[in-house]
């Protein structure tokens, strides 16, 4: 991660620096807004604030490109610029921020089943989104590629044409940066999603507001302040991508558990079943996505692909006394330590109900209430005569 951020910041300055000054000593005589440069770092800016907010950046920027486009070539224009879908695309982010405006006077159980639905939504716009920032950066390539831009060999070099070899790199470089910020961004909604107060909701929502809004600021102020500016949120990101992906993934899998209810037709596999890390274990980071099981020797082990795609690790999880609790909204695995407890394992809500039967199965010998669900059995206990069950 560390070397790909090296790369990303060398294709900023390339964008900033080197590419506007071969522009100019190859045709001294054109503008400055023309110039290859200039471009690069305005597609940097656009591909940074799309990746912030995918459905908004998106209609946006194409219903810009079609009015500055003269009538007799808008049919020409890419998909994301024409009326067909920025039209509807900005009537959807108008009915979004109507909901977030009202959304602090509506109580959070009325409110939560609309962010779940927006957690899905900005995933799809960002999917789509992704076929956006492809031609914006297709463009860049069409700038650069021979005879439409300068060479090295017009500036007085060796006959050395890099100019399609730079043209190449933009747009693998382009979804690089595209898709650390979408990630960033996209965990606001999942901390909307898992937050109880809708005043945290509101200050989120506000703070990716200011964030596209300063992108957007600093291009119109300035092509080269914008691509400073937008390199430096794409570089923030670049280290945070794999705390976001995991994130991401937790997110989407509550999201999905709750709105299907899967819980209720959904039966606890007799040998490995789904988890969250709730900790760092033996190098792994919080909130790994995995599987639990028990090994040949018996013992649990937690099994794991990075990426969800790069070949299977395994790690051993701790062998002390463990306990499943039954959470309010999931339930989770404990580790035991005399009279406290640490978290180990977060299970997805479809798991809620099935506590017994997940403990059954991997040799668990305890469950217990946990969180506000203890919290609420103690107060039923307290005015209650009838005699309590044990787990």
């Amino acid at each position: 991660m560390k070397r790909m951020s090296a790369l990303l910041l060398a294709f900023v300055l390339l964008a900033g620096l080197v590419a506007p000054r071969i522009h100019a000593a190859a045709s001294p005589a054109a503008p400055p807004a023309n110039a290859p440069g200039a471009a690069a770092a305005a597609t940097l800016s656009q591909i940074t604030g799309i990746a912030i907010s995918p459905l908004l950046g998106t209609a946006g920027i194409g219903a810009v490109k079609y009015f500055r486009t003269p009538e007799s070539q808008r049919a020409g224009l890419s998909w994301y610029a024409q009326p067909w879908f920025w039209g509807p695309a900005l009537a959807l982010v108008a009915l979004v921020a109507l909901k977030d405006t009202a959304g602090t006077a509506v109580p959070t159980a009325l409110k939560k089943p609309f962010d779940v639905a927006e957690v899905f939504e900005n995933k799809l716009s960002g999917l789509v989104a992704t076929g956006a920032v492809v031609p914006m950066a297709m463009d860049m390539f069409k700038q650069f590629a021979p005879g439409a831009g300068a060479s090295l060999s017009d500036a007085g070099f060796a006959a050395v044409d890099l100019s399609q070899f730079w043209g190449t790199l933009m747009v693998p470089f382009a979804l690089l940066a595209y898709a650390a910020v979408f990630l960033v961004s996209h965990t606001i909604h999942i901390l909307i999603l898992i937050s109880p107060f809708t005043t945290v909701d509101a200050a989120l929502k506000t703070f990716r507001i200011f964030l596209l809004s300063t992108v957007a600021g600093t291009s119109f102020a300035s092509p080269t302040a914008g691509a400073v500016w937008s390199g430096l949120i794409v570089l923030c990101c670049l280290p945070l991508a794999g705390w976001a992906f995991r994130l991401m993934v937790f997110g989407q899998i509550h999201a999905w558990d709750i709105l299907t209810f899967r819980r209720r037709r959904f039966v606890p596999d007799t040998a490995a079943n789904a988890a969250f890390l709730a900790r760092k274990v033996g190098g792994v980071p919080r909130r790994t996505y995995g599987f639990v099981r028990r090994d040949a020797s018996g013992g649990l082990v937690f099994s794991w692909r990075p990426w969800l795609l790069l070949p299977e690790r395994t790690t051993p999880l701790p062998s002390g006394p463990l306990a499943v609790g039954r959470g309010l909204f999931h339930p989770e695995v404990l580790e035991i330590d005399g009279e406290s407890t640490r978290d180990l394992l977060d299970l997805p809500p479809r798991f809620k109900g099935h506590e017994e039967t997940f403990a059954r199965i991997h040799a668990i010998g305890e469950v217990r209430d946990v969180g506000l669900r203890a919290a609420w059995a103690w107060l039923k206990g307290l005015f209650s005569s009838a005699p309590a069950h044990a787990s």
